[in-house]
């Protein structure tokens, strides 16, 4: 299977694993249950690696308010 890009399995999350990933902005190390929903939803494989810095950016800016 293809890995899909963030804007495509981002959608896909739980909201608790969304909320995860915003309070480890750039967490170095994955929690596995965070890891394997990602992946279940066609994302990269976190086990051993990080998110790329696009991929962190991306929700930092899905996670900004709008004024």
């Amino acid at each position: 299977m293809a890995e899909k890009s963030i804007e495509q399995w981002w959608p896909e999350l739980h909201t608790a694993t969304k909320q995860w990933f915003r309070g480890h902005n750039g967490a170095e190390v994955i929690d596995p249950d965070v890891a394997l929903e990602v992946y279940d939803a066609g994302g990269p494989d976190l086990k051993e690696q990080t998110l790329s810095k696009r991929d962190w950016d991306f929700i930092e800016t899905q996670s900004e308010f709008v004024d």
